[in-house]
Formats: C-alpha cells, sequence, structure tokens
C-alpha cells in the first residue's frame, strides 16, 4: 500500500495507483474517458514506475524518494518540491519538467534527458548527472555541491550561485 504524507489521509494502493496510470495514459492519448494524474503531495516512497508515461501529470511536493523512474516519461511534468533523493531517474525523459526546489540528492539521472528543465533551486548534491542532457536548463541557485556531471551537456543552461565541490563541470559542454 503506498499512502500519501501526514497530512493527507488518502491512501493509494498498488491497484489504485495502476488504475491512475491507465486513466494518464488515455488521457494523455486524448481519450475522452483519460484523467490527468494528479498525485501532488503523494507518498510513492520506493515505488516502481519505471518505464510509465506520467507526462504532464501533477507530482508536486510528492515523496518519491528511493523510487524506481528508470525510462519513466515526465517530460512537463510538475514536481516542484517532490522529493526523489536516491530515485533512479536514469534515462527518464524530464524534458521541460518543474523541479524548482526539489530534492534530488543521490539520485541517479545519467543520461536522463533534462533539456529545458526547470531546477531552480533544485538540491543535486551527489547527483548522478553523468552523460544526462541539461541543455538549456535552468540551474539557478541549484545545489551541485559533489555531483557527477561527467560528459553531461550543459549547452545554453543558466547557471549561477551553484555550490559545488572539486571540478564538476569537468568533460562537459557548457557553450554559451
Amino acid at each position: 500500500m503506498i499512502d500519501t504524507d501526514e497530512g493527507d489521509d488518502r491512501m493509494i494502493d498498488t491497484d489504485e495507483l495502476k488504475e491512475i496510470l491507465r486513466l494518464h495514459q488515455l488521457w494523455v492519448e486524448d481519450d475522452e474517458q483519460g484523467q490527468k494524474a494528479d498525485l501532488n503531495g503523494a507518498n510513492l516512497n520506493g515505488a516502481n514506475l519505471s518505464g510509465a508515461d506520467l507526462s504532464r501529470a501533477y507530482l508536486s511536493g510528492a515523496n518519491l524518494s528511493g523510487a524506481n523512474l528508470r525510462w519513466t516519461n515526465l517530460k512537463g511534468a510538475s514536481l516542484s518540491k517532490a522529493n526523489l533523493s536516491g530515485a533512479n531517474l536514469s534515462r527518464a525523459n524530464l524534458y521541460e519538467a518543474y523541479l524548482d526546489e526539489a530534492n534530488l540528492s543521490k539520485a541517479n539521472l545519467s543520461k536522463a534527458n533534462l533539456k529545458r528543465t526547470y531546477l531552480r533551486g533544485a538540491d543535486l548534491s551527489e547527483t548522478d548527472l553523468s552523460e544526462a542532457d541539461l541543455s538549456k536548463a535552468n540551474l539557478r541557485s541549484a545545489n551541485l555541491y559533489g555531483a557527477n556531471l561527467r560528459w553531461a551537456n550543459l549547452n545554453g543552461a543558466k547557471i549561477n550561485t551553484c555550490t559545488k565541490r572539486d571540478d564538476p563541470f569537468q568533460n562537459c559542454e557548457m557553450v554559451e
């Protein structure tokens, strides 16, 4: 059973989550029977959502710590203030997703598509961003302390006041 955080008494069991994903897929396909996924504030700690299509879904404030989101489509999803610490987002599609003030510490975002993603004030400390595409991403005030950015594409990314250890920009393509 997957329950929402303490302030919310709504419980989401595995079957209900599957139904939310099914209805969301119909919504993505413009089926009138579909419904956009609203998982704002939900506790999905450790959930296996690998390969799911959650494009444009509402996940703000959700707890996805330790979740498996490998190959998940989160294009345009709202994940502001979400907890994704320790989550596996390798090869996930986060194109134009909203991750402002999200906690992505120690997450695996290797080879993820973060093109044009909003990461203002996000915690990316000790995050694996190797070979990730961060082109034109907004990383203003993001914490990159100890992040692995080896071979990441930062072409056109907006970066200022990033906290960093050693040289996280080693071997990155960073073109203005």
